[in-house]
C-alpha cells in the first residue's frame, strides 16, 4: 500500500490525501502554526480542511519576539478555542523560541500544514519546506490553497480595517463572531469606534 508518509515531495492535493485515508493509511498528527493575531475566517478555512485530513491537528500559536501583537497569547488562544469547539480532533497549544519543525518533531507530528495565498507565500514556504526536510525528513509539509474569498484575508489586513466609520460592517465578514466582539472592545478601548 502506498502511504503519504513515504512521499517526500511536500505537497499533496486534498483529493490525494482523502484517497490515502480511504485506502486505510493512518494519517497521524499535523501542526498548523501562526500568530493568529487575530484568527480570521481564512485561518478557520485552513483549520476545517486540516481536521478533515488528519487524525489530530495541533493549532500552534507561535511566539515571535520580533513581532508586535495586538492580542496577548492568552487572548489568541482563547479566540482559537472559542471558534473551534466543534472539532474533537483539534487542540490549541503555544510554542516559542524554536523552529516550527523542531516543535512538530517534539510533539510527534509528521505533517506541517501551511496556507499559500500568494506567489510570495509560495516562494517563502517552498524554501522553508526544504529547510524543514533537511532537519527532519520524516516531516512532510502540506500546502493548502484557500478559495478566492479568503485569498486576501490576513490578520494584518483585518486589523488595518479597524477605525474608520463603518468598519464594524466591513470587518464582520472576515472574522468569526468571538473575534469580531474582541475587535470591537479593542477599538472602544482605543477610542476608534465611531457610530
Amino acid at each position: 500500500m502506498f502511504c503519504p508518509t513515504t512521499v517526500k515531495t511536500g505537497t499533496f492535493a486534498k483529493h490525494c490525501l482523502s484517497k490515502f485515508f480511504k485506502d486505510g493509511c493512518q494519517l497521524k498528527r499535523a501542526v498548523y502554526a501562526g500568530s493568529f493575531d487575530p484568527v480570521t475566517n481564512g485561518h478557520l478555512w485552513m483549520i476545517q480542511e486540516a481536521v478533515e485530513l488528519f487524525d489530530e491537528v495541533v493549532i500552534a500559536i507561535g511566539v515571535n519576539p520580533d513581532k508586535s501583537c495586538t492580542f496577548s497569547i492568552e487572548e489568541r488562544a482563547a479566540m482559537l478555542r472559542e471558534t473551534t469547539t466543534q472539532y474533537a480532533n483539534l487542540r490549541v497549544e503555544v510554542f516559542d523560541n524554536q523552529f516550527l519543525v523542531n516543535y512538530a518533531q517534539s510533539i510527534g507530528a509528521n505533517y506541517i500544514v501551511r496556507g499559500i495565498r500568494t506567489a510570495s507565500d509560495y516562494e517563502y514556504e517552498r524554501a522553508m519546506r526544504y529547510v524543514n526536510s533537511d532537519l527532519y525528513p520524516n516531516i512532510t509539509t502540506v500546502f493548502l490553497l484557500p478559495p478566492r474569498e479568503y485569498a486576501e484575508v490576513s490578520s494584518t489586513m483585518v486589523k488595518g480595517l479597524v477605525g474608520p466609520r463603518g468598519w464594524e460592517d466591513v470587518i464582520h465578514q472576515y472574522v468569526p463572531e468571538p473575534v469580531y466582539q474582541r475587535l470591537r472592545h479593542f477599538a472602544e478601548a482605543k477610542g476608534q469606534r465611531r457610530a
